[in-house]
This record gives C-alpha cells, sequence and structure tokens, in this order.
C-alpha cells in the first residue's frame, strides 16, 4: 500500500500536442455541394438562430438533434449551414462551427 501513496495516475486520453497552424489548415472542414459558411447574428431560442450566409441571404437555422447537446454556438460563431431544398432562401440547418483559429484561417484565405 505504500507504494500506491501520492501517486496520481491520469484518467482518460493523454492531452494531444497543440496543433500548428500549418496542420490546423490543412484539417480544416470546408462546405460542400448544398452547403455555405455563415456568421451566426443571434440566438432565437429553441437551438434556433438566425445566421447571416456566404450568399448574402439570412436565414433562420436550427441544430440538428443529434449535435444540439455536443455543439454550443453563440453569437459571431462562424459555422457551415447546409441548406434546405424547400425554402433554401430562408431556412438551414447549422452541420458544424468552427473553432476561433479556424474561423481565423479562413479570414485569412478570404473565404469568409
Amino acid at each position: 500500500m505504500a507504494g500506491f501513496r501520492g501517486h496520481h495516475k491520469p484518467h482518460g486520453r493523454p492531452p494531444s500536442a497543440p496543433l500548428n497552424v500549418e496542420e490546423e489548415r490543412r484539417r480544416l472542414r470546408l462546405p460542400h455541394e448544398g452547403e455555405t459558411l455563415g456568421i451566426v447574428l443571434g440566438l432565437m431560442g429553441g437551438s434556433r438562430m438566425r445566421v447571416a450566409c456566404k450568399d448574402g441571404k439570412d436565414r433562420m437555422c436550427r441544430i440538428p438533434g443529434k449535435l444540439r447537446n455536443r455543439m454550443w454556438v453563440k453569437d459571431g460563431d462562424v459555422v457551415i449551414v447546409k441548406i434546405f431544398e424547400i425554402q433554401g432562401d430562408t431556412k438551414g440547418e447549422i452541420i458544424w462551427r468552427y473553432f476561433p483559429l479556424q474561423a481565423r484561417l479562413l479570414k485569412e484565405e478570404g473565404l469568409i
């Protein structure tokens, strides 16, 4: 028992080394067909928010149920919006949120 006293074994996976900017740029997820970049303008409640999309339209977007508790979105976040086939000019789904470093890289590349 004396050998275990004072030792603490960390649980879970070991912390990963921070990614450098070039690796983060390479791993950056970009919008596919039927998706666009946007910036959250305001939260409307009920997991809905107003998003200014890159195509110049404001859309009322929601977070799908499978991502609702995994993704916390706030005003000013850069997101990927999947445009609805019906009412696509006014509605969509938020399917990805960029971290601040990723958003900065997108701005540097002129994508937003």
